[in-house]
């Protein structure tokens, strides 16, 4: 499915929005390829707000769930003004207009807490709130079927505005996502490493052994064994013969 620039959103810390760039877009839709469950606007039924609610509040009924009193304390007191906050992991009385989930950075536990939640929210948005900035959450995020990401270390007039956002069935994502998944997108290089990583691997590719490389480079064989797993995880490899093969195809290519 292709997100259009209209119904896609971004922030920055200064707490300017603007709509992104048709490239920028194309990477957050593909960072959301796999978010079936994620109702599009026209799917989305909100239901008039249940017995009890105040009609009066622009943000309608806005269900936060956390298990952290602190958060859930701060949450209702930013939206009290504009929304209706119902906290809690029960379904409240009432269609919401939006959901916040807090989330913590666990991606696995992220995965199952949205099916669950989506599968309660009649199709109401669902925001991640998460503790910072964090672009690794908000990117599982989208990935897992949420309509956006925002996090404690915005302004309280940003987060409601990110609800407000997020209810006209536009995409929430913070201006930093939009360059990392740019960044992400592109093929994994051995120029990619840090010199160190470069001149380690180029030792593995002449077969020493991790001890040997330590010997020859003046390190502990921890801090061998600690460049190569960070060149495996940036190389998208995961054995010495893997990583030292991409090596000697790049020497080559020269």
């Amino acid at each position: 499915m292709l997100v259009l620039a209209s119904m896609v959103s971004t922030y920055d810390n200064g707490g300017r929005w603007r709509k992104p760039r048709a490239r920028e877009v194309r990477e957050l839709d593909a960072a959301r390829h796999n978010a079936a469950d994620r109702a599009l606007p026209s799917e989305r039924h909100l239901e008039p707000l249940g017995e009890g609610a105040s009609a009066a509040k622009p943000l309608g009924l806005v269900w936060v769930i956390t298990s952290y009193p602190l958060v859930a304390a701060g949450l209702e007191k930013i939206l009290e003004d504009k929304a209706d906050v119902r906290i809690g992991g029960s379904t409240p009385a009432g269609a919401p207009s939006c959901v916040v989930l807090y989330a913590d950075g666990a991606e696995g536990s992220l995965s199952g807490a949205l099916r669950r939640v989506r599968g309660l929210s009649q199709g109401a948005p669902l925001l991640v709130f998460g503790p910072r900035l964090d672009l690794d959450l908000a990117r599982a995020a989208l990935e897992n079927g949420a309509d956006g990401f925002v996090h404690a270390a915005m302004d309280r007039e940003q987060v409601a505005k990110a609800v407000e956002v997020a209810q006209k069935g536009e995409l929430v994502a913070p201006r930093q996502l939009l360059r990392y998944l740019l960044t992400k997108s592109k093929a994994p290089t051995v120029e990619d490493l840090s010199p160190r990583q470069r001149e380690i691997l180029g030792l593995v590719a002449e077969d020493l052994s991790n001890a040997e490389i330590a010997g020859r480079l003046y390190l502990s064989e921890s801090t061998v064994k600690q460049h190569l797993r960070a060149a495996y995880k940036l190389l998208g490899v995961h054995t010495r013969a893997e990583a030292a093969k991409m090596l000697k195809s790049r020497t080559r290519d020269f």
